[in-house]
């Protein structure tokens, strides 16, 4: 009993020592500013991720926007499902669909040319909060965009707004640029055993 009450009595002083260091990290932090946010690498829940923080940001009374930049009609789960918050999502599907459907570089550029257009509007709407830019790496990587200028615009948005960009191979620079960059990365997939893309996990 007293060996029990000697190793509570440990546990009990490791945790207020644990507590004090991480409220005094806490207490040093006091920037409060939009963050330019980055899901890149290889592997599965870039979007996915994404759209989890778009939900958290919609739970606080938030108006978000989403340009999609490489799907084009696909119908998704969590467009579906967001659907429910109306007009406290400016949600808009851009693309034409993945690179090696449309074959056309020309339409391609043209696409997220638009795409980028939506995405300087939705910047410039003081309502909104949140904007997801979902698969724009993938428009950069292709170069359907002048990296410099998107890089620019994303660095030159209004202190209070907060940016995500998704999708693979994320460019240097926009990674330098960025406040938060997390990269996904691929242990095992399921694809690799054969298995198929399946409503509610992939779309």
């Amino acid at each position: 009993m007293t060996n029990q009450t000697d190793e509570a009595a440990r546990y009990k002083a490791k945790m207020e020592k644990r507590k004090a260091l991480q409220d005094a990290e806490v207490a040093s932090k006091t920037v409060e500013k939009g963050l330019l946010i980055v899901n890149t690498g290889p592997g599965k829940g870039k979007s996915t991720a994404a759209f989890g923080l778009m939900l958290r940001a919609l739970g606080h009374g938030w108006r978000v926007g989403v340009v999609q930049f490489i799907k084009g009609a696909w119908e998704t789960g969590e467009r579906r499902a967001l659907d429910a918050f109306g007009e406290q999502i400016a949600w808009h599907t851009m693309g034409e669909g993945f690179t090696w459907e449309t074959q056309d570089k020309a339409r391609d550029i043209a696409a997220a040319t638009r795409a980028f257009d939506k995405v300087k509007e939705l910047m410039a709407d003081e309502s909104i909060r949140l904007i997801v830019l979902d698969e724009l790496n993938i428009a950069l990587r292709y170069d359907y965009l002048p990296l410099a200028e998107v890089v620019a615009t994303l660095q030159a948005r209004r202190p209070d707004l907060h940016i995500v960009v998704t999708g693979r191979n994320a460019k240097p620079e926009l990674i330098e640029a960025a406040d938060l960059v997390t990269e996904m990365t691929l242990v095992k997939h399921h694809f690799a055993a054969g298995v198929k893309a399946q409503e509610g996990i992939e779309f």
